[in-house]
């Protein structure tokens, strides 16, 4: 039994805005006025949810664009700026060559520089970058049926099979959760009690189960 990733579900104070955003930045069709389906392999959407709530804090997942040229790097970055996105300091060294965006609404994303070989084979959306745990990369690799592409040093990655973009967790130190994250995943075609006997929380058993990964993350399961 494995889970299908149906789409990273992003909260927004003015969805269909933020759709805006994203849809031109990556390209993606809309499914509706806050719905993003892909043009590429990514295999998931993005969906834009109502939220009222404040960010007050750093993402604790992050997309990581990729980049052929240094050209291509430095479009992306001012498609970015003219769609509405901001540069932005999260303490990223002056000798870095990645640069840190924010959307509209502050979500963090980094447009990653020409020749990275860790994402060399990946798409325009190389990664989506997670804080997180070995423990919990083990657990979306299993939940999922993807496989680990990088575990070392309590780093780990997984990839769909099916290609796409990494989904990376960079091990500890994790920050301290204050909150509900303002970025989830939505999931379908999985048993909730199976999720649990990997190591998931059941938070609420409506008909949309609330769901956390071992490192209380919380995600999505539609039944």
């Amino acid at each position: 039994m494995t889970a299908h990733l149906d789409a990273l579900c992003i909260d927004a104070h003015d969805p269909p805005a933020l759709a805006r955003f994203w849809g031109g930045l990556l390209g993606w069709d809309p499914g509706d006025d806050s719905t993003l389906l892909p043009t590429d392999d990514t295999g998931f959407r993005l969906r834009f949810l109502p939220s009222e709530e404040p960010k007050t804090v750093q993402n604790p997942m992050h997309f990581d664009l990729t980049s052929q040229s240094l050209e291509q790097q430095q479009e992306t970055v001012a498609r970015a700026l003219k769609l509405g996105g901001r540069h932005i300091d999260v303490g990223q060294l002056p000798e870095e060559e990645h640069v840190v965006l924010a959307d509209p609404e502050g979500n963090e994303f980094c447009v990653i520089e020409a020749g990275n070989k860790f994402l060399a084979e990946c798409g325009f959306i190389g990664a989506l970058a997670c804080d997180g745990s070995q423990a919990v990369g083990y657990f979306w690799s299993a939940a999922l049926g993807w496989p680990l592409v990088w575990d070392q040093d309590e780093e780990t990655a997984i990839r769909s099979p099916l290609g796409g973009p990494k989904i990376t967790w960079g091990g500890p130190p994790l920050p301290v959760k204050t909150g509900p994250n303002r970025l989830r995943f939505e999931l379908s075609g999985v048993e909730v009690a199976w999720l649990v006997s990997l190591g998931a929380t059941l938070l609420d058993d409506g008909p949309v189960a609330l769901m956390a990964d071992p490192d209380g993350n919380e995600f999505t399961v539609s039944r």
